[in-house]
């Protein structure tokens, strides 16, 4: 009898080992299982593109800001998610954007979007460490007639302590020529992205905006810890509110600046555009340069567009010099006919180290 038992017991312990044996090689199969990349491009509907920006937290680090502001997303955007940029502020490591986006939304069974991730000097919150700027798709058409895209208007002074407000207000000016030029009103403006070489008159560029663009997502940010003049520039998409008989068409309004490589402000009426994630340029060099562009282009041919139909772009460098590199050489890559809008300042970092600027973009699918 007393073997019994124990035979009993033996068997009863080599399954409890067995089952935990197996839960825990499970356990360390999902801990050790990477993180799905992003897409680098998806196609969506024009006239169904909505947006907003987080609201900034000081709560935890990085990390716990970022799953607060993809939670917060999760309850209030407005239809699928495809595209994040996210801003980050501090010292964390701005990878870890990338793996958080990637595990919340496959954790919860949503398509990724494509994704952008942007170093910056501060944001308008002690101790906030990130803010994401979403881009949705609602599930009915909120913008009959397609989208307004208008280049950063940017304002610049001599020197890094100069105030920022009277460079805001001119921006402000600015972006109002451009919206009126493309035929809408402060009231479809969608979204407005400050950026800013000093967040000492947060306040009062803030007024400034609302005052002007009530309805509009809002993100103010400085993007370098000690940039080397006063800037402001601002950024916006809002409705189109006319039928342009064009799936893009280029406006360079009086009373803004003209350049051969820059278009102010893209009308879209194409029904489909195609939403890129940030490809970095691995290196300083003009070939690591084009490369960066070719890669691009690449991930655009797969979405069935092309760089020669980019409506705008947002360039990301980390230096001067870099910049005027891009300067030169992203002309060899759109059409000169008809330079898309875009938004190119000097950022504080990148998620690769040896990355000298990123780029992604808004290209028409025709």
């Amino acid at each position: 009898m007393r073997r019994i038992w124990l035979l009993a017991l033996v068997g009863a312990l080599a399954v409890t080992l067995s089952s935990w044996g197996k839960k825990k090689k499970e356990e360390e199969t999902q801990v050790l299982q990477l993180p799905k990349d992003p897409p680098t491009a998806l196609t969506v509907e024009t006239r169904r593109l909505v947006f907003q920006v987080t609201p900034l937290s000081a709560r935890g680090l990085l990390s716990q800001q970022t799953r607060d502001a993809l939670k917060w997303l999760q309850h209030s955007a407005n239809g699928n998610i495809v595209k994040l940029r996210a801003f980050v502020a501090g010292s964390g490591d701005l990878r870890r954007v990338r793996d958080l986006v990637s595990e919340t939304f496959t954790e919860h069974r949503m398509a990724l979007p494509v994704l952008s991730v942007v170093q910056v000097g501060a944001l308008p919150l002690e101790a906030a460490q990130v803010v994401l700027e979403s881009t949705a798709v609602a599930k009915k058409d909120v913008n009959e007639y397609g989208l307004v895209y208008i280049s950063g208007q940017g304002e610049t002074a001599g020197g890094p302590l100069d105030s920022v407000l009277p460079l805001a207000e001119q921006s402000m000016q600015r972006l109002a020529t451009a919206v009126k030029a493309a035929g809408s009103e402060p009231g479809d403006v969608m979204r407005v992205t400050c950026f800013l070489s000093s967040l000492d008159k947060l306040a009062e560029v803030r007024k400034l905006v609302e005052q002007r663009y009530a309805g509009a997502a809002l993100n103010i940010l400085q993007i370098q810890r000690a940039p080397k003049r006063a800037l402001a520039a601002c950024e916006a998409v809002a409705r189109l509110r006319w039928n342009t008989g064009a799936a893009m068409h280029m406006i360079n309004p009086e009373g803004l600046a003209h350049s051969p490589q820059l278009s102010q402000v893209a009308l879209i009426g194409a029904p489909r555009v195609i939403l890129t994630g940030s490809q970095e340029a691995f290196g300083y060099q003009d070939a690591d340069a084009r490369l960066a562009f070719e890669r691009l282009q690449k991930s655009l041919s797969q979405e069935g567009g092309s760089l020669k139909e980019v409506a705008f772009a947002s360039l990301y460098p980390l230096s001067a010099s870099i910049t005027e590199q891009v300067r030169k050489i992203r002309g060899e890559f759109y059409d000169r006919a008809r330079p898309p809008a875009g938004t190119m300042l000097p950022f504080e970092g990148l998620p690769s180290m040896d990355a000298g600027f990123a780029v992604d973009v808004v290209a028409v699918k025709e």
